[in-house]
């Protein structure tokens, strides 16, 4: 899926970002910007975190690089303070579109959003494939000319059905799984193999609801705010590691169906910035945590 040819795309240059954590001590980022400094490096954006409690320090750095310059020339450049501090690092190269993999069960509106976002250039990233459990969405994936797989999931298929979708981030070289509400709950195995590579996206309110029509439920019990929350898959259900989330208020005056379409709208956005966030190398997994930039 392309982008639309009449969305903005700025000034092109080549960007890289690195994200680095270590124990936090001196001459770490003096460290780090000397060697881009002498590679020929220009730092575009600089955000870093000192996380008290864990005395961990959290880095992005986005810089554009001279011509010629190659990720690997980067990454040697880098060795000697990556020893030095003993940093966990990555680095990013803006210049690649990331391929992703979207999963939806019969409510397609997050889907949708995504594939608009994408369509428009507002999220770099290309959508190698949807998968689903019904085939409610395959409409629209072939509007876009993405691939579409139908995998019906039982208790007796689970596995070999999970087994096909970690074949298929290796086939495609897919960097992202997004449950675009998913309606499946991934096996401990799965979400270990795929832990910070999927997203998932949640209602959530206060109190929480689980459930059938969660919405519903709020609106019995005069919810007055309804929220969702944008998360790393863990084996935990809807406990992993929070990467957005929003809150709109609701009122008596409006109805259950009213709250249905409110929550909709939120859990569009929020699944959307999240991706945005993780594909612009902007969360760092900092425990149970994210660090976001």
């Amino acid at each position: 899926m392309k982008p639309d040819g009449n969305a903005a795309t700025g000034n092109v240059k080549p960007v890289h970002i690195l994200t680095l954590s270590c124990e936090d001590r001196p001459g770490v980022v003096a460290a780090v910007t000397t060697e881009l400094a002498a590679n020929g490096a220009n730092i575009a954006e600089s955000s870093q975190f000192w996380d008290r409690q864990s005395n961990r320090f959290f880095m992005r750095i986005a810089f554009t690089s001279p011509a010629g310059s190659t990720k690997d020339d980067l990454e040697r450049a880098l060795e000697s303070s990556v020893d030095r501090f003993g940093m966990e690092t990555a680095l990013v190269d803006q210049a690649r579109r990331p391929k992703i993999i979207a999963m939806v069960s019969k409510f397609d509106h997050a889907l949708l959003h995504l594939l608009y976002q994408i369509r428009v250039g507002w999220l770099n990233a290309e959508v190698a494939a949807v998968v689903s459990n019904h085939e409610d969405a395959r409409r629209f994936a072939e509007m876009e000319d993405i691939p579409y797989h139908h995998w019906p999931t039982t208790r007796e298929n689970k596995a070999e059905q999970e087994q096909k979708l970690l074949d298929l981030v290796q086939e495609t070289g897919s960097e992202l799984v997004v449950l675009a509400r998913y309606m499946q709950v991934f096996s401990k195995g799965l979400s270990d193999r795929l832990y910070g590579r999927a997203i998932n996206i949640h209602h959530s309110f206060l109190p929480s609801f689980k459930g059938a029509k969660p919405y519903h439920q709020a609106f019995d019990r005069g919810v007055k705010l309804i929220g969702a929350t944008a998360h790393y898959v863990t084996s935990d259900l809807d406990e992993g590691p929070i990467i957005e989330q929003e809150t709109e208020r609701v009122t008596h005056a409006m109805s259950a169906e009213d709250f249905v379409a409110v929550g909709r709208d939120i859990e569009s956005r929020v699944l959307a910035r999240a991706v945005k966030l993780h594909l612009e190398a902007r969360v760092m997994l900092n425990g149970h945590k994210t660090i976001v930039f």
